[in-house]
């Protein structure tokens, strides 16, 4: 039986050191701050990066290079035989791209998956693939299956604030006035491959009721049912743990028995949404 090895990208919200722990490699992600370049977790921690948010410093998401993409698999294969590389999604970096056209040097060795996952959810997927491993699958099977399965997660992440979403001119700035002006919590969904608006929220917690809603809504309506059996329940957040931890307790009430994993949001996406952001989010149990 071929050994596998299981690859993702910080993106996914595990460390390094639960990267160790799992069995699994983490790509850490770049990050140019005021033209200088630091990775996610190695030399730019999460409370570094939203100091440097506050100060107004300019921070932008960078691709990692194809040298240390290359050399993580080179790496990877002294000790298996194939790899199952889980980028972030297709839709919001090129990275996933950028992958698929190096993995073609490694004749078929190195099987690359577009399955638009971001966060919490595509930290579920490379826990998925880790276990299809353990299943005996290969990489080409895990990578199918994975590519199968993408729309099986849900992703609902109410903002604090417009102004970072505006700064990187993922939005208009006319309607991020209107928004500012109104104090809107705006909820914006991931659904596949795109960050789209879902609805305008007046509250933080009109803005939980419309995500908690539309969670339930997808799990009976598109996964099959709201059974902790069935669904991988999850929250993220971005520098907003007391919130996060509150909102834990609400979902418990719902969903009673749902074992629910909350993680902070990468920083990939906190960039472009900035702090203060609340994500309820599942998967669908495989």
């Amino acid at each position: 039986m071929a050994k596998i090895g299981i690859v993702t990208d910080s993106n996914s919200g595990i460390t390094q050191k639960q990267a160790k722990e799992l069995g699994i490699y983490v790509l850490p992600m770049p990050f140019m701050v005021n033209e200088e370049t630091f990775y996610e977790d190695i030399s730019l921690s999460q409370e570094e990066f939203y100091e440097r948010l506050a100060n107004g410093d300019d921070v932008v998401t960078s691709q990692p290079s194809p040298e240390s993409v290359m050399k993580l698999w080179d790496n990877v294969l002294e000790e298996y035989d194939e790899i199952v590389h889980i980028p972030m999604s297709s839709g919001l970096s090129g990275s996933c791209q950028s992958a698929m056209m190096l993995a073609q040097d490694y004749d078929g060795k190195v099987q690359v998956v577009n399955n638009q996952r971001i966060s919490v959810t595509q930290r579920q997927s490379a826990l998925d693939a880790v276990k299809l491993a353990k299943d005996g699958k290969s990489a080409e099977e895990i990578k199918l299956f994975l590519e199968e399965d993408k729309f099986n997660s849900s992703i609902y992440i109410m903002l604090d604030t417009l102004y970072y979403l505006k700064k990187g001119g993922r939005i208009t700035p006319a309607a991020a006035a209107l928004g500012t002006l109104l104090r809107l919590k705006p909820v914006l969904q991931i659904q596949g491959d795109k960050l789209d608006a879902f609805a305008k929220a007046r509250t933080t917690s009109q803005g939980k009721t419309v995500m908690i809603n539309a969670i339930k809504n997808d799990m009976v309506n598109r996964f099959g049912g709201a059974d902790k059996n069935n669904i991988w329940l999850q929250i993220a957040h971005s520098h907003n743990e007391e919130a996060a931890s509150a909102l834990k307790n609400e979902l418990l009430e719902i969903f009673p028995g749902f074992d629910i994993h909350t993680d902070p949001l990468s920083l990939s996406i906190a960039c472009h949404i900035g702090p203060g952001s609340l994500a309820i989010a599942c998967c669908k149990k495989i």
